[in-house]
């Protein structure tokens, strides 16, 4: 069944506190896979731009360059957070964007767990 796109006015009230009805838990899924994605990607564009001194591009640039930064990194440890930025992008675009995502708790909880691995790594650069 496709998704129901005013589920995230219901989260989003949810959140502000002002819900007049729960939120499904689909909505919910959905978000944590975006937010992973975001967290994720806000702390390796900010380790370039504060840590390396990197200009990053504004807009949907910034994405694709801040992956490709740490993918052409020298150790593995760089490499391997690229990798995963790649990852979590291809997921939160597939539940930001489809009507239909399939497998959303698998999903979520690779993606809770890849973040999670991600920032850790980005610690000890």
């Amino acid at each position: 069944m496709s998704f129901d796109w005013s589920e995230y006015l219901n989260l989003s009230q949810e959140l502000a506190g002002q819900a007049t009805s729960p939120s499904t838990q689909e909505a919910k899924l959905r978000s944590a896979i975006s937010r992973a994605y975001y967290a994720t990607f806000c702390k390796a564009r900010n380790h370039l731009r504060d840590k390396e001194g990197h200009t990053i591009p504004s807009g949907g640039e910034a994405h694709q360059y801040v992956q490709n930064q740490f993918k052409k990194g020298g150790d593995n440890v760089r490499r391997k957070v690229g990798e995963n930025l790649t990852r979590l992008h291809i997921h939160r675009k597939n539940a930001d964007y489809e009507d239909i995502a399939t497998r959303l708790p698998a999903t979520a909880e690779y993606a809770l767990k890849i973040a999670g691995r991600t920032i850790s790594n980005l610690h000890r650069l």
